[in-house]
């Protein structure tokens, strides 16, 4: 492998990652700004933004029950 090769597969793996976190937020409840302000953390962060947006946990989760009444027959 040369230089050229791990410079290109450098930067498809931030590009993957960058995608990975994005999609990630998507799937949260976030504002406008927070989303705005996450998308650009894990942007200018590359290596370690993203994972520190899936680890961190902005906002809720669109598909949580939290807070969710269940519904039981007793």
């Amino acid at each position: 492998m040369d230089a050229e090769t791990l410079r290109i597969l450098l930067a498809v793996f931030l590009v993957t990652m960058y995608v990975l976190a994005v999609l990630y937020l998507r799937q949260r409840r976030l504002s406008l700004g927070a989303y705005i302000f996450w998308g650009l953390f894990a942007l200018v962060v590359p290596a370690l933004g993203p994972f520190l947006v899936i680890l961190l946990w902005p906002g809720t989760g669109v598909y949580s029950t939290r807070g969710a009444r269940r519904r039981y027959k007793t």
